[in-house]
């Protein structure tokens, strides 16, 4: 009776232990889903691994055979690709979401486009088809620059995953169907024209906020930003990304008058919307949306002439 159960234990095995071969460090995921497997900071034993502090997905993913057979040995994980220790820039080419125009082109066709306008061929790379019927093209981060995650920076419908990030790796299985590697895995360097697209913008001399900055107005900025996320991660099923979306448009207005960087409110709303089980990307899209509309909307306090 176990045997179909072990047999697709043995095919995620043999994913896994096929990536880690390719230099890849991989983590699970939960049976037949995108979401890690492994515990949270909130329920962390502070054992093992994470003996010296709590230690996230992209800490703990690993190359090592023996522990990657110990993991698996465990049940049928999906095998996640965590994408900047393995030092790749992976394209995401999503398809349409379903409430949208039946017209919409997807991200191939988009990201398609943009290699037309720009005078380059579409790289030429190992690619896997997702299970919504998308792409990811995976190539060689350059060595120096420490890329990040976008989401439409590139062209509607195409995310990428760096640091901060991770794939579905071929070989896993979810209820929308299975990630299939449609060639070798031999992997092309980033090209110059994409990382002049993606590399970070150099930094530029910080100014001063409009309103000075005091240590009331932190403090106040700093309990808010701990309400929101409590609120968050209180969302029930239906509820998540509304609140998520609230909550960002709530926290804008610390951004733009100076009280709160941006980085910190998004990685704080970030990891409470993955927590509830939101999908990286539909984060990321959710929180870009709502704080550029809320940091356009407040450029003044309530309180300032």
């Amino acid at each position: 009776m176990t045997q179909p159960t072990d047999n697709r234990r043995d095919a995620l095995l043999a994913a896994a232990l096929n990536a880690a071969g390719c230099g890849w460090h991989v983590f699970p995921l939960r049976p037949g889903t995108k979401r890690p497997a492994l515990h949270g900071e909130a329920t962390c034993p502070r054992t093992g691994a994470c003996e010296a502090g709590h230690q996230k997905w992209e800490q703990r993913a690993t190359t090592d055979p023996d522990r990657i057979r110990a993991t698996w040995s465990q049940g049928p994980f999906n095998v996640g690709i965590a994408t900047g220790p393995s030092g790749l820039l992976v394209v995401d080419l999503d398809m349409p979401k379903n409430n949208s125009n039946g017209n919409a082109p997807d991200g191939a066709a988009t990201f398609g486009a943009l290699c037309e306008r720009t005078g380059h061929p579409v790289p030429d790379t190992y690619r896997t088809r997702t299970a919504s019927g998308g792409w990811h093209l995976y190539f060689a981060a350059p060595s120096g620059v420490r890329l990040a995650n976008t989401a439409g920076t590139i062209a509607p419908l195409v995310d990428t995953r760096a640091w901060g990030g991770y794939v579905v790796a071929a070989g896993s299985i979810t209820p929308a169907g299975p990630y299939e590697a449609i060639n070798g895995p031999v992997v092309a360097s980033l090209p110059s024209w994409l990382l002049s697209i993606l590399k970070p913008a150099p930094n530029k001399p910080a100014q001063a906020p409009s309103v000075p900055v005091t240590a009331q107005s932190r403090r106040y900025a700093d309990t808010a930003l701990g309400d929101e996320v409590r609120n968050v991660s209180g969302a029930q099923l239906g509820q998540r990304e509304a609140r998520l979306f609230r909550a960002a448009r709530a926290m804008g207005r610390f951004i733009a008058w100076g009280d709160l960087p941006r980085h910190e409110v998004e990685q704080a709303l970030q990891e409470a919307g993955e927590a509830v089980g939101l999908p990286p990307s539909q984060c990321r899209a959710t929180l870009r949306s709502a704080l550029n509309w809320s940091i356009a909307h407040n450029q003044r306090r309530r309180d300032a002439a």
